[in-house]
């Protein structure tokens, strides 16, 4: 009887779908590692932050201009400046005096002030939009509870309204990754398991005839 043989090269069919599927199988480990180095890290550091009660000590601006930069069409900036407005609370968790801050963004962009308004190019909006803040916490605000968020550790003597991240930034950290890795998983090892049926099959099929 003579020997059967049967083609076991690829065609270029399933070669693109085997290299699509390496692909993404590569893009989603590569993507998990960026996430969690650019998002996900800084989103655990905020994370670790304990949730306080805090109260309004004072609300005042201090006289001091900061610059910020407002956008004018494409290509085009400009500097501006909000007048510095400072609201400290008692932070209920470790019972001291805090400045109160919106959130991790603009602690970062500017650690003395407690609001960054939107930029805007006269100095007279910003001062309105800052002062019409300010009025906010005296009249609205005042002497009620509101929860806050603290890191004892990072930054003790700040507290942000709330958080720039929460659980969902873990979600999809993992999320998207992970499901680009499978989909590529499951393109390579369906491609193969077809070829090998169809070898199979093949195989079978020339059995029969010889």
């Amino acid at each position: 009887m003579a020997k059967i043989r049967v083609a076991h090269e690829y065609s270029e069919a399933e070669d693109k779908s085997i290299r699509l599927g390496l692909f993404l199988i590569l893009s989603g480990i590569i993507s998990l590692f960026i996430l969690g180095f650019c998002w996900l890290h800084p989103a655990l550091l905020e994370m670790q932050g304990k949730t306080a009660n805090c109260t309004v000590l004072s609300v005042q601006q201090i006289g001091e201009m900061f610059e910020c930069t407002f956008s004018c069409g494409t290509d085009c900036k400009g500097i501006s400046l909000y007048p510095c407005l400072q609201i400290y609370v008692n932070n209920s968790e470790s019972n001291s005096r805090a400045l109160l801050h919106q959130d991790e963004r603009q602690l970062i962009n500017n650690p003395k002030c407690s609001y960054i308004p939107p930029c805007e190019r006269e100095n007279q909006k910003n001062s309105e939009n800052v002062l019409s803040w300010q009025e906010y916490w005296n009249n609205e605000i005042g002497f009620q509870t509101f929860t806050c968020f603290f890191n004892k550790h990072r930054r003790p003597e700040d507290v942000l309204l709330r958080r720039t991240h929460d659980e969902s930034v873990l979600m999809h950290c993992f999320l998207w990754p992970i499901v680009t890795f499978v989909v590529g998983v499951l393109i390579v090892v369906l491609t193969i398991c077809a070829k090998c049926l169809a070898v199979k099959a093949e195989a079978i099929q020339k059995k029969k005839f010889s």
